[in-house]
């Protein structure tokens, strides 16, 4: 698997058993408590980093927000974390109020649920700054798995194999899969971000972290959002 790994960039999960979770070296990474406590200073020290431009950008956004549509300016959601415990994201809103009158839906390329200043908050992934806010409570980091509305991944982790075990880790404000693979909001679009998560979960050290995180800078700024 690690050769494959090594020639892909990804974890082909269609080769996964149920025996390799448990016998796989690889992931010895999840219970090492070095790696832990650097994964937390580096959450850390982006958040002081960020928040210098997080503050004065979140003001503007919010503003804005507020003259452009009536309803709040933070949408939270429950969502699922780390070993599948919920917790209550916070995001910037960037749909109409009413957006899921109707139940939940996938959130597609051309949204026509989504505002104005939401489409630009959401292309440059503004929309996220408040996740700053779950990473300082320890509920997300800032690199990881996203993290899945509970309704959806029941409804993926029936496609996809060993879905959940992405919960293995803490969530993240961004991940591999969102700096390697373009925005889609499909099943098969899943499948493709889950084999980096999986990639991400085994592989996952220092280097990694802060070289996603300067990844999704260069995103951010070029464009290539959703």
């Amino acid at each position: 698997m690690s050769y494959f790994d090594r020639r892909l960039g990804y974890t082909e999960t269609e080769l996964l058993h149920s025996g390799y979770f448990l016998h796989q070296k690889a992931f010895s990474i999840l219970s090492n408590r070095k790696n832990s406590w650097q994964k937390r200073a580096i959450d850390l020290l982006f958040v002081f980093m960020l928040s210098w431009v997080a503050i004065p950008v979140g003001l503007i956004t919010a503003l804005l927000i507020k003259l452009e549509s009536p309803g709040p300016i933070f949408f939270k959601q429950r969502r699922t974390g780390q070993y599948n415990e919920e917790f209550e994201v916070v995001k910037f809103r960037s749909m109409r109020d009413d957006a899921e009158k109707d139940g939940a839906k996938w959130a597609t390329k051309n949204d026509a649920r989504v505002t104005r200043i939401g489409k630009f908050i959401r292309k440059t992934r503004i929309d996220e700054l408040p996740q700053l806010i779950n990473v300082v409570k320890n509920e997300m980091s800032m690199v990881g798995p996203r993290p899945e509305r509970e309704v959806f991944i029941t409804e993926l982790e029936k496609e996809i194999p060993y879905y959940r075990f992405r919960h293995a880790v803490k969530p993240g404000v961004t991940g591999l899969a969102q700096v390697k693979y373009p925005y889609g909001a499909s099943v098969e679009d899943a499948v493709w971000k889950h084999k980096y998560d999986i990639y991400y979960i085994k592989h996952q050290n220092w280097k990694m972290e802060v070289k996603i995180l300067f990844l999704t800078v260069k995103t951010v700024l070029f464009g290539m959002g959703r």
